[in-house]
């Protein structure tokens, strides 16, 4: 997996149009950005389009993407037929008061791929999804405390927000001026600790609400959930009567019916979103018909009310009803190939050079680590601290080779892409591990 260094795309870092367009942003955004996740380095690369597995920026330089919106677009760029039915949607209207069939068909796919959905509900992000969720939760229990995992990203919504970060085991505040009484009532708890989850949960039983999990959360690490830990979360929330929450938002790529059935999670409720919309904005809450009929209307009033002016609009229950009907078996089996193809060569790469990193991921989900251990097996129960200025080096390194890996090395793949994209990624990995650079850079 050696790569001829000299034959590599001289692609920099930033573009000259990028650079001009970034300017012209900072006139009217507040950080030149209309949201935080974009990267700048030191400004954005401003996308001009994008066909298949690769993006081409306004500077007329191609990229194999690796971030594909943040693993929302899992049939890549321009979808032909997705494209082709949003085209013929569009043509009859672009949203309306009243529902359309489309979200019946999406609908119906979902509760029938997907074990835990007996009833689902969309709304239009999966920041909205997960406050929803909650909601249900505490309608159906009359508890108000959230207990989740640490370091894990639940969107935006307070209670799920508060606890990414923490301090002593304590949840802290991810903004400014989060009231006190949000905090009082989130319980953080470390990935893969039974021990911490039978404790928290056992002592806040009488307040808990939900339990919220990601089984294998992507911003604390992409490690692989333990079988003890999820079963212990079953029997916990059944127990006490505690609504079980799987987050999917992005893990409901990794299989066929989902991570949920993939690890032996059972939820009551799982939220989605991503790429059910086959690209646009889209969210849902699903599960349990017990805790769904929650959001029914009974003599004119809602139990939950649930509303949304774009939620179940017509494009996105299109677009995600066709990418859906695309993700065939056979065709997550591919994507899970071409994961491991993936992760087998950068972790052999790792173990050629003897390199301080290591990886994670499942399915069409990879991240790279770094680590002075070079192991993931001490990793499993708190959130992973990788080295940043490393992290920056390597996301420059692939960028310089056109390829957007995300600077914190989480990455996706797509089905447009093929095993020789997937040895590209090894081979310039491969390179930087033998840059003389890099090695400097490990040495200070």
């Amino acid at each position: 997996m050696t790569s001829d260094r000299r034959a590599a795309p001289a692609h920099t870092t930033g573009g000259k149009l990028s650079e001009e367009l970034f300017e012209r942003a900072r006139l009217v955004f507040p950080g030149g950005i209309t949201r935080a996740t974009v990267e700048r380095d030191p400004f954005p690369v401003f996308a001009d389009f994008g066909e298949g597995a690769y993006l081409t920026d306004v500077d007329g330089r191609r990229f194999l993407d690796l971030n594909n919106n943040f693993t929302t677009l899992i049939h890549g760029h321009g979808f032909s037929p997705v494209v082709e039915a949003t085209a013929a949607a569009l043509r009859r209207g672009t949203c309306f008061a009243n529902p359309m069939k489309h979200e019946i068909e999406l609908a119906e796919l979902l509760v029938d791929r997907i074990p835990a959905v007996e009833k689902i509900r969309f709304v239009t992000s999966g920041t909205d999804a997960i406050m929803f969720a909650i909601k249900a939760a505490r309608a159906a229990t009359g508890r108000t405390a959230v207990a989740r995992l640490a370091g894990a990203y639940h969107g935006a919504y307070d209670w799920a927000e508060a606890g990414q970060t923490t301090a002593a085991g304590m949840p802290v505040s991810s903004f400014t001026g989060t009231p006190s009484y949000v905090l009082d009532d989130v319980i953080v708890i470390d990935f893969n600790n039974v021990a911490d989850l039978k404790l928290k949960v056992e002592e806040n039983a009488h307040r808990l609400a939900a339990l919220l999990i990601d089984p294998m959360p992507s911003r604390a690490g992409l490690m692989q959930p333990l079988p003890e830990f999820l079963e212990t979360a079953n029997l916990l929330a059944k127990k006490h009567g505690v609504v079980l929450i799987a987050d999917e938002v992005l893990n409901l790529r990794q299989g066929f019916h989902g991570a949920s059935h993939r690890y032996g999670l059972e939820p009551d409720l799982i939220t989605m979103g991503k790429i059910i919309g086959g690209g646009f904005p889209i969210g849902a809450v699903g599960g349990r018909a017990e805790i769904m009929n929650l959001f029914a209307s009974h003599n004119g009033v809602a139990g939950l009310p649930q509303g949304g002016t774009f939620a179940a609009n017509p494009v996105s229950m299109m677009a995600g009803k066709v990418a859906m009907e695309a993700l065939t078996r056979a065709t997550f089996e591919r994507l899970e190939e071409l994961g491991d193809r993936v992760r087998g060569g950068l972790a052999s790469r790792i173990a050629h050079h003897d390199a301080a990193f290591f990886v994670t991921g499942a399915a069409s989900l990879f991240r790279i680590h770094v680590s002075s251990t070079a192991s993931s097996s001490s990793q499993h129960e708190h959130a992973v601290s990788d080295d940043a200025k490393t992290l920056s080096r390597l996301h420059r390194h692939f960028a310089a080779h056109g390829i957007i890996l995300p600077r914190g090395a989480a990455a996706s793949l797509s089905t447009p892409m093929s095993e020789a994209d997937a040895d590209q990624i090894i081979s310039v990995f491969d390179d930087f591990l033998a840059s003389d650079s890099n090695k400097a850079g490990e040495a200070a």
